[in-house]
């Protein structure tokens, strides 16, 4: 049996500047790389904003007079305090009331005879949310110009849906996956025909399928990996440039579309993975087109 020599590695001639297949999978690892940052950004956000909002309420005492807001503040205070299942409560000061609403209102908005509704923080513990009506009566009790802000039935929605489009990423990686298999098989079928009477003198010079099939799937993986790169790095450009804008914005809710070290990690290995599924196709293509010749 003879091994293949650097004569035989020219059995794909095309270089990797030229032939389509290169391009094909670095526009796909583009996308792909696109939609899993993507798909693990708002996983993780999903995550951090049920695990942070899920817990906690806010108590609102609206009224005009500040001497029956502050007293009934205290009362609503007092009343979180003997409910079980609160954790923790804060009282929201006067200067945090005005950062909040500065970026609404501006400077002139904060007028000093504005009345700012009192607000009260409060953490719950993990069951206390099967008891948040009884909070929240409670509480209306103590004080009527209270409100028991739940932040979980405003959020649930937009958790919710951060989480379906996250899965709707991950199945837009998977799609990618079986066209680049795809184009890998279509890539390695025109090869076989192509080369058709190469092959047939050397399966006369002694050559086995599994040999052919070996210079057929090294090329196609060196391809894969080629284009693959090209993508993966244009993809890393754009995400890089969006975390420069997205930390400008300073926003909380899209400051948490962030990836951490095991996301980057699970990016790192996308263009690995399509050299291996390149490799795959590659043989089982050639070698069941080569079986099916014989």
């Amino acid at each position: 049996m003879i091994q293949p020599t650097a004569a035989d590695r020219r059995l794909l001639p095309e270089g990797r500047l030229a032939g389509p297949m290169p391009w094909v999978i670095a526009i796909m690892m583009f996308l792909t790389t696109l939609a899993a940052a993507a798909g693990l950004a708002m996983r993780a956000a999903a995550d951090r904003l049920g695990d942070g909002l899920d817990r906690q309420v806010t108590v609102q005492v609206i009224a005009a007079d500040g001497r029956v807001r502050d007293a009934q503040a205290g009362a609503a205070a007092t009343a979180l305090a003997h409910q079980p299942g609160v954790s923790a409560i804060r009282r929201v000061g006067a200067t945090e009331m005005e950062q909040l609403l500065k970026p609404w209102l501006g400077d002139a908005g904060l007028d000093r005879d504005l009345p700012l509704p009192a607000m009260i923080d409060a953490e719950l513990d993990a069951g206390a949310r099967l008891r948040i009506g009884a909070i929240a009566d409670a509480v209306r009790a103590a004080a009527p110009a209270a409100r028991l802000d739940d932040h979980a039935r405003w959020i649930g929605p937009l958790v919710s849906l951060v989480r379906s489009l996250g899965v709707l990423a991950g199945g837009i990686v998977a799609l990618m996956a079986g066209a680049t298999a795809a184009a890998v098989v279509l890539a390695a079928r025109a090869a076989l025909d192509t080369h058709r009477s190469t092959i047939d003198v050397m399966h006369l010079m002694g050559a086995t399928d599994v040999q052919i099939a070996r210079l057929f799937q090294r090329r196609l993986a060196l391809d894969a990996l080629f284009g693959a790169g090209v993508g993966f790095a244009g993809a890393i450009a754009v995400l890089l440039s969006l975390g420069r804008r997205i930390d400008e914005i300073g926003s909380g809710l899209v400051g948490s579309l962030g990836l951490g070290v095991g996301g980057w990690l699970l990016l790192l290995m996308l263009p690995v993975a399509a050299g291996v599924v390149a490799l795959a196709a590659a043989r089982l293509t050639v070698v069941r087109a080569l079986g099916r010749t014989l």
